[in-house]
């Protein structure tokens, strides 16, 4: 398949690059000294449980003359989505496929609201991978994507996606409600992402004092409240579920948003913490806890403050 990353982080960079091992033809979108070292010397992979190896891709900061994709994947932060999107635009042929590995549930309607409907598929991955340094990503945890037609159907793009992922020997789940399964991590990773930035210790510290792993689980009914009010199908039992992963989780499980936060980087607050206080307002629904969350680190949702 001719596949476009858009963005080589942590996600796009790991991903994109077993794809590309596997045969695929990825071309990465990316910027900088990142993009110039993919482009000169290759991207390698230094993962904690796949060993270390590097393959050779085209790396382009404009998408610009290239050609369609069978598949575009969204990598990007939250915050870049629609600039992203629109210099995409000419990726995006009648039958493209555009998948969304971004955290949060909104990245659907935004796809579809810059390049046109029919094109986004939903798409949930569980990954901790960063960039080490130009050229390198860093992998330690997990691996996984879930992702499907909005309206649930199996679709040759997506059958022929499937294979794709298969084959490049990353576990893969065709979901037959993805929007339930955007929300199933959603629930995750609203409370994992917030308490560990907010606090900056990671899960094993979290779990040790009573009261903030209370604060977390409270966190999760939040959002699970606000998704049963969106019309989500989430299981009775969603919230004890999450919270049976979280304390599977390694003593020193941090997240994306606390990297970002300890580094001075601009935070996916808007999409997390932000855009699930604004559904609850919508709704009538109490967030105090995810409202918490959201008011402390707004100080330093575009990066480390002057």
């Amino acid at each position: 398949m001719r596949i476009v990353m858009l963005g080589a982080g942590g996600v796009g960079g790991y991903f994109g690059a077993k794809l590309a091992r596997a045969g695929e033809d990825v071309t990465f979108v990316a910027r900088g000294a990142h993009r110039a070292a993919i482009a000169a010397q290759g991207l390698r992979v230094r993962s904690a449980t796949d060993g270390e190896w590097v393959v050779r891709c085209a790396a382009v900061e404009d998408p610009a003359g290239l050609p369609p994709a069978d598949a575009v994947f969204l990598a990007v932060k939250a915050n870049d989505t629609e600039a992203v999107l629109q210099r995409a635009r000419p990726l995006v042929g009648p039958d493209t496929a555009v998948v969304s590995l971004q955290n949060g549930v909104q990245s659907a309607e935004i796809i579809d609201r810059v390049l046109g409907a029919g094109h986004a598929l939903g798409g949930a991955c569980y990954v901790f991978a960063v960039i080490e340094a130009p050229g390198v990503i860093s992998h330690r945890l997990l691996g996984r994507i879930a992702f499907g037609e909005l309206d649930g159907r199996r679709t040759p793009r997506a059958e022929r996606l499937l294979a794709a992922l298969g084959k490049a020997g990353i576990p893969t789940e065709l979901a037959p409600d993805i929007r339930r399964v955007l929300w199933e991590k959603y629930l995750m990773i609203c409370a994992q992402a917030g308490m560990t930035a907010v606090t900056r210790v990671p899960s094993g510290v979290l779990r040790a004092h009573a009261p903030t792993w209370a604060m977390y689980r409270a966190i999760v009914g939040e959002v699970a409240a606000v998704g049963r009010a969106e019309g989500v199908a989430l299981a009775a039992d969603a919230v004890d579920t999450v919270m049976k992963n979280a304390e599977a989780l390694a003593p020193g499980a941090l997240s994306s948003l606390h990297h970002d936060l300890v580094n001075g980087k601009p935070l996916e607050l808007e999409a997390l913490h932000g855009h699930l206080v604004r559904l609850g307002q919508r709704h009538g629904v109490p967030t105090p806890m995810t409202q918490a969350v959201y008011a402390a680190l707004l100080p330093h949702a575009a990066g480390a403050p002057a």
